[in-house]
């Protein structure tokens, strides 16, 4: 059994203390991160609601009000709804138009042009090697048409459409 100096010993328990701090730096970085983005998100909230004009003095007192009105859970459960109603009203306008397409090339294409695919609502699948999206079909097919793309609907015919998966 091979025993270990005083200066070993302690030379590794240096070691770990390093990686120690080195962990509780990176757990302090994540959680001020994640409380940025908390409060980015909130100050987002605020806005939707239109409340961002409002003096501050008046936004910070609303805001009390709300809080008294946090510890009771039914009323929580409440705003949650009416909140999950306007979030979900709100995604049926954004997605009206949009439909699932994929859409293939022949060719590589340039850099720019895929920054046009990608504001159309497309990202790049690394595994089919297809572009893929909820997007408006119009505005693809004109982009497609560009590099001789060839467009295809994902999802099959709704409310009586009579159109081919090859569309």
């Amino acid at each position: 059994m091979t025993r270990t100096s005083l200066a070993e010993r302690m030379s590794r328990l240096e070691q770990q203390k390093a990686r120690l701090a080195a962990d509780e730096a990176r757990i302090k970085n994540d959680e001020r991160k994640a409380r940025t983005r908390r409060l980015i998100e909130a100050g987002g909230l605020v806005e939707k609601a239109g409340l961002l004009d409002l003096e501050p003095n008046a936004l910070y007192g609303a805001l009390l009000s709300l809080s008294a009105g946090a510890k009771d859970s039914a009323r929580v459960a409440e705003w949650a709804k009416a909140g999950g109603h306007i979030f979900d009203r709100e995604a049926k306008a954004r997605d009206a138009g949009r439909e699932p397409l994929t859409v293939t090339f022949a060719a590589v294409l340039p850099t720019p042009f895929t920054t046009q695919l990608r504001a159309a609502g497309l990202r790049w699948n690394k595994v089919l090697h297809h572009w893929e999206g909820l997007a408006d079909h119009a505005a693809v097919a004109a982009l497609a048409a560009e590099h001789d793309g060839k467009i295809q609907r994902v999802r099959p015919p709704v409310d009586g459409e009579t159109r081919t998966a090859a569309q």
